[in-house]
C-alpha cells in the first residue's frame, strides 16, 4: 500500500476508444493525472477530438507484454476493455484481465474495474448492495462473476482492486450500451424512443460523465481503501420506467414523441441466428423487475455522489449523440451541477 501511496498520479485506460473507458480517461486528465491508453491502432486513436491530453501507446489488451509496457510506473489500470458487440466475451473477457492483473502487480498498481448489475440474479432484486448474492441468468453475467471472482482472488494475493458498480450506461458517447444501441438511434434526429422495460418497472440508469467523475474521487482516495474496495452508484433511478422517456421529450421539445415498446419477439426469434439478439435476449429479465443499487457506502466514503440533473444530463447526451436536430428548444440547463445522492430506501421505490 505504501508504494500506491508513493507513485505519481499516471493512469493506464484500457478500453479508453469505448463509451466508459473514454469517460473515466478523461476525467483522470480533468483531475490532473498523467493518462496513458492502450490501443491497437494509435492513429485512429489520436483523432479523437473528445479525449485531449491522452498518451496513446500502441498495443494489445490480449498481450501481456503490451499491458505490462503500458503500465510500468502507472498507479492506476482502468480495465475497460470490453469485447465489441457481446462477442467472443467467453475467449477473451478473462485473458484480457489476467494480462491486466499480472501488469498492476508488476507496477504495484490498484485495478479500476467498471461493473455492472449483469452479475447478479432475481434472488438479488430490487435492492442491490455490494454484498448481494450473484447468481446470474445470463452467460455474459457468469463471465462477470467470473472475473470479480478473479480480481478478489488477486486482492488477496497484493493487487489493490476497486471495482464501481453502475446501472445501465447513457452519456454523449456512443458505446455498448441499451440507450445508444435501442432507446434511440445515435447521428439522426428523435422520431421515437424505444423502451426496453416492462411499463410500471423501475430500472437504474449511470450517466457517465458522473460516473466516470466518482471512479476518479475514488481512485484518488485508493490509499485510505481496503485492499478489495467495491461501491455501488445509484446514478438516476426511474422509479416506474417513463421517466428517461419523460426527460428526452422535454429536452427534445416534442412532447408527442412516440415512446414504442422495444420488439423483444423480434430479438427472440433471431437470436439463434445472431450473436447480438442472443445476448440481449438472455438479459431481458433485468428489464421485468425493479432493480434500483444502494449507494449508502459510497456516500459514507465520498460525502455525496456526483450527479447532474436528468434534464441536463439528457441533453448533452442526444447532443453527443447526435440526435437533436438544428434548432431543438431545450428547457434542460446546460450548466453541470454535482449534487448529493442519497441511499436507495430499504424497501425499494419502484412498483413490483
Amino acid at each position: 500500500m505504501q508504494n500506491e501511496v508513493s507513485q505519481a498520479k499516471t493512469a493506464l485506460v484500457i478500453g479508453a476508444t469505448g463509451g466508459i473507458g473514454g469517460e473515466v480517461a478523461g476525467a483522470l486528465v480533468a483531475h490532473g493525472w498523467q493518462v496513458r491508453a492502450l490501443a491497437r491502432d494509435v492513429a485512429k486513436a489520436r483523432l479523437r477530438p473528445t479525449l485531449p491530453g491522452i498518451d496513446w501507446i500502441e498495443g494489445d489488451a490480449m498481450n501481456a507484454a503490451d499491458v505490462a509496457h503500458a503500465a510500468s510506473g502507472a498507479a492506476l489500470i482502468v480495465h475497460a476493455a470490453n469485447p465489441p458487440g457481446y462477442r467472443d466475451w467467453d475467449k477473451l473477457a478473462l485473458p484480457m484481465l489476467e494480462n491486466t492483473i499480472a501488469a498492476a502487480r508488476a507496477a504495484g498498481a490498484r485495478v479500476l474495474f467498471p461493473g455492472t448489475i449483469y452479475n447478479f440474479g432475481p434472488d438479488a432484486f430490487p435492492i442491490l448492495r455490494e454484498d448481494s448474492p450473484q447468481h446470474p441468468q445470463t452467460r455474459k453475467g457468469a463471465i462477470r462473476v467470473a472475473m470479480e471472482r478473479r480480481l478478489r482472488e488477486a486482492a488477496e494475493t497484493g493487487v489493490p482492486v476497486l471495482i464501481v458498480r453502475a446501472g445501465d450506461f447513457f452519456g454523449p458517447r456512443t458505446g455498448n450500451n441499451w440507450f445508444a444501441q435501442a432507446v434511440v438511434k445515435p447521428g439522426r434526429p428523435l422520431g421515437k424512443i424505444v423502451a426496453p422495460g416492462a411499463r410500471g418497472v423501475g430500472h437504474a440508469w449511470a450517466y457517465l460523465p458522473d460516473l466516470a467523475q466518482t471512479m476518479v474521487l475514488l481512485a484518488e482516495r485508493r490509499a485510505a481503501l481496503p485492499t478489495f474496495a467495491v461501491f455501488h452508484f445509484k446514478g438516476h433511478w426511474d422509479a416506474d420506467g417513463s421517466q428517461m422517456a419523460a426527460a428526452i421529450r422535454r429536452v427534445a421539445g416534442k412532447p408527442d414523441l412516440p415512446v414504442r415498446r422495444f420488439p423483444w419477439a423480434l430479438v427472440w426469434l433471431a437470436s439463434p441466428f445472431v450473436t447480438l439478439f442472443r445476448e440481449m435476449r438472455e438479459l431481458r429479465y433485468l428489464w421485468r423487475t425493479p432493480i434500483e443499487l444502494d449507494n449508502a457506502t459510497l456516500v459514507a466514503t465520498l460525502g455525496s455522489e456526483p450527479h447532474t440533473p436528468l434534464d441536463a444530463a439528457m441533453a448533452r447526451t442526444l447532443e453527443g449523440l447526435g440526435c437533436l436536430a438544428s434548432g431543438s428548444q431545450s428547457s434542460a440547463p446546460i450548466a453541470r451541477s454535482v449534487t448529493v445522492s442519497g441511499a436507495a430506501s430499504p424497501s425499494g421505490t419502484g412498483p413490483a
